[in-house]
């Protein structure tokens, strides 16, 4: 939420600073995460006047900012809850609880940052902590009369928001066949996975009970060359089906693994041609995937 302009924050000025000055400072530096500029807004601030502006929305878990703010005279920025918030912004008279986290004083130029604790919306906040000038106007138009105004400057605030710049994933199909099923195992080798805990999906269809198993490829290699058992290349994986004749199922894994190898075979004995269809899907990075973590060194 944004409040409606600066001048209905004057009503609340004064409360707000009572509730600043109470706060506890309590920052976070986002190491190795890289934060590329999104848009920007210039606000008039009058002194003492406090003013809500982007409100962000963290992932479950929580997430950083990364803010640059320019200011003409000094601003306490913090943020705040988003309800609680909107909450004090509805009945500025009343008696409102509000919490603050990631309190930063006598800001004019500064790179701001936070770490959100939570999904739960929060807002960024700015107090100019300019004095109010009402005493000063009163003694202005004593002497010069009603009528006489003095100019009071407004501080300009300028914020430049920035956003996370992070690898971006798709969905991709990379299997997709229907093939004679044969009494050796059936070995597809998929892929090297591109980051921890990439998503692989599995449909499969057959005529006859089939035993499917992702494995590390070197671990397929030793079952298909006999040097290995089935059973104890089984033992070393936990993305496997036994029994199957019609199912979907995930899997994740990792890039310390290596290339990863599908294997089907028949869990029973069978006469004539037959025929199975077997489907994978895995999310792979397709943008910025410089950023994704280096593989290990065997």
């Amino acid at each position: 939420m944004y409040p409606a302009n600066t001048s209905s924050m004057r009503n609340f000025s004064i409360f707000a600073t009572l509730l600043f000055c109470a706060l506890a400072a309590n920052s976070y530096a986002q190491d190795g995460t890289v934060w590329r500029a999104a848009d920007s807004e210039t606000i008039p601030l009058e002194p003492a006047s406090l003013h809500g502006a982007r409100v962000y929305r963290a992932a479950v878990g929580g997430g950083g900012i990364h803010v640059q703010i320019n200011s003409g005279y000094p601003v306490t920025v913090a943020m705040a809850w988003a309800d609680e918030w909107n909450a004090a912004m509805q009945h500025p008279g009343a008696a409102a609880s509000l919490s603050f986290l990631c309190v930063k004083e006598h800001v004019t130029s500064a790179t701001y940052e936070c770490h959100l604790p939570s999904d739960r919306p929060m807002i960024i906040t700015f107090r100019d902590e300019r004095k109010p000038e009402k005493p000063v106007l009163a003694t202005v138009g004593a002497i010069l009369g009603p009528g006489a105004r003095q100019f009071i400057p407004l501080n300009d605030l300028h914020i430049q928001y920035y956003s996370v710049l992070q690898p971006e994933f798709h969905w991709q199909r990379i299997l997709d066949e229907k093939y004679q099923i044969t009494p050796v195992p059936k070995v597809y080798s998929l892929m090297t996975p591109d980051h921890d805990g990439q998503e692989l999906s599995v449909k499969i269809k057959s005529p006859i009970p089939l035993t499917v198993a992702l494995l590390p490829s070197h671990l397929a290699d030793q079952v298909f060359d006999k040097s290995m058992t089935l059973t104890d290349a089984l033992d070393k994986t936990g993305c496997k089906e036994r029994g199957v004749q019609s199912i979907s199922f995930n899997c994740t894994f990792n890039v310390a693994n290596g290339t990863q190898t599908l294997l089907i075979l028949p869990d029973i004995d069978f006469s004539g041609h037959k025929k199975a269809t077997v489907e994978a899907d895995t999310v792979k990075c397709v943008e910025h995937c410089e950023l994704l973590s280096s593989p290990p060194n065997p």
